[in-house]
């Protein structure tokens, strides 16, 4: 997880586009031959797309765009901890 990816995608892709292209991911790790480098890669991206596609959330929700992408950060740190 990269706080600054995550402000890029919430700052210039769509709701849409960041949908799609997690769809795309998702497909390409199903895929019998990804190594395990191309999976990892893919999973960075995957959590990345997800942390802006909740930003998204909750700034439609009220938050601002800092309070949000805090409160994913802490989200994950938090689910590391356990």
């Amino acid at each position: 997880m990269k706080l600054p990816v995550i402000r890029q995608f919430y700052q210039n892709q769509t709701l849409e586009n960041l949908e799609k292209t997690l769809e795309v991911l998702e497909s390409f790790c199903e895929f019998r031959g990804t190594s395990e480098e191309d999976l990892n890669v893919a999973g960075e991206l995957i959590t990345n797309i997800c942390g802006a596609l909740e930003v998204h959330a909750n700034v439609q929700n009220g938050m601002s765009e800092k309070d949000a992408l805090n409160s994913f950060a802490q989200k994950v740190l938090g689910s590391i901890d356990k």
